[in-house]
């Protein structure tokens, strides 16, 4: 019955929910990942003043954050 369920939909509706899937997964990834680097770590907190530690992460932080939004615009831009 999965089967008949999964072959009936038709190829633009599939394309379109794997779509939504790969995207929500690359951002949950890049979220966990500033977590695991700013929190867990420490990066993301100043102990008085800035070290070149948070300033790395931060403009890493940034950078990577350009290129997340460039490549969702891209992908979702058919």
């Amino acid at each position: 019955m999965t089967n008949f369920i999964i072959m009936g939909y038709e190829n633009n509706t599939r394309a379109f929910l794997i779509m939504i899937v790969q995207s929500i997964s690359i951002v949950l990834l890049w979220m966990m990942l500033n977590v695991l680097l700013g929190i867990y770590l420490g990066y993301g907190f100043f102990e008085g003043k800035p070290n070149w530690k948070n300033i790395v992460y931060y403009i890493g932080f940034l950078i990577s954050l350009f290129f997340l939004v460039r490549h969702i615009k891209r992908k979702w831009n058919l």
